[in-house]
């Protein structure tokens, strides 16, 4: 017979597990920016209404001999300078998004000021693991009984 507790132990393991899993499908997000049109006028827009995760890859598609794909800060988004950014030339860029704002315009003059240009806000790796690992936590202080102390 197994000692108490190892067969929960399984089913915690197994429940951590499909979790950890679940996360990695939602990380594995690709969006192609303008999508069919590319990366072009009047792009600005495009990424209202889309919920983007750190690591998430955004794909840049226009033609290299007109556009270019600058990574900015919020100054150099809302000012349409791209002195301090990383320029992208390939045609066919994929960069990947961290937490938080992402800004990207295009360098090439008055490009910008026609809003060829997008921000995007990356929520954290993961939302939903750390919601559920909270639970997961209470869950296993319930099978196995363990209890928390603080010291007066």
């Amino acid at each position: 017979m197994a000692p108490r507790g190892r067969g929960s132990a399984i089913v915690v393991s197994i429940l951590l597990l499909g979790m950890l899993l679940h996360c990695g499908n939602v990380l594995a997000a690709t969006y192609t920016v303008g999508d069919a049109g590319g990366w072009t006028f009047n792009v600005v827009g495009w990424p209202n209404g889309k919920t983007f995760r750190a690591g998430d890859v955004l794909v840049f598609n226009y033609n290299p001999a007109f556009h270019n794909v600058v990574g900015v800060g919020k100054n150099g988004y809302d000012t349409c300078t791209a002195s301090s950014g990383q320029t992208f030339q390939s045609g066919s860029d994929q960069i990947k998004l961290v937490q938080g704002g992402n800004y990207f315009i295009c360098g090439f003059p008055g490009h910008c000021a026609k809003n060829m240009k997008i921000a995007v806000n990356a929520l954290k790796f993961c939302l939903a693991f750390t919601v559920i690992s909270d639970a997961a936590k209470d869950i296993i202080r319930l099978i196995f009984g363990f209890h928390s102390y603080h010291a007066s």
